[in-house]
């Protein structure tokens, strides 16, 4: 198996509801084992929060995990997730759905650099940059 790099984010007991947020915004194919599952809660409170979850999708692999009550747990902050490519259409309806219950913080509006561009924190604390590629190919000046 090659090496891969994806986010793996963590919830305070709604791993269910964000996976199957972003199970209805990116499509594909959704897994999700709860702590009880592998007999490992050691808060019975904890048995049937989520501790793995995986989205796979076209482009796209998406961890997710509740944060047991034994461990603490930090909101996001200091990273993003990043979606990118030049199929529009696809990453619109992308933004529009993490868009929905959430905060735009640069609308989606081409940038100086030509493509379109745009961050939103959607309704789990999770900010998304898109970059959609102009017409020219641009990208290169682009956020990572």
């Amino acid at each position: 198996m090659p090496v891969t790099l994806n986010p793996y984010l963590n919830f305070k007991d709604n791993a269910r509801e964000a996976l199957e947020f972003y199970h209805s915004v990116f499509g594909g194919e959704l897994n999700m084992s709860t702590f009880a599952d592998f007999q490992s809660a050691e808060d019975p409170s904890d048995s049937d929060l989520i501790m793995h979850g995986q989205l796979d999708g076209p482009g796209l692999t998406l961890m997710a995990a509740d944060t047991p009550k034994h461990m603490e747990y930090r909101e996001p902050a200091g990273f993003s997730v990043s979606l990118s490519g030049d199929d529009d259409a696809t990453l619109r309806a992308y933004w529009d759905k993490l868009a929905d219950g959430g905060t735009v913080l640069q609308p989606l509006e081409v940038a100086p650099w030509g493509d379109a561009f745009g961050m939103v924190t959607d309704r789990f604390g999770v900010t998304w940059l898109l970059n959609i590629s102009g017409a020219g190919g641009g990208g290169a000046g682009a956020p990572a």
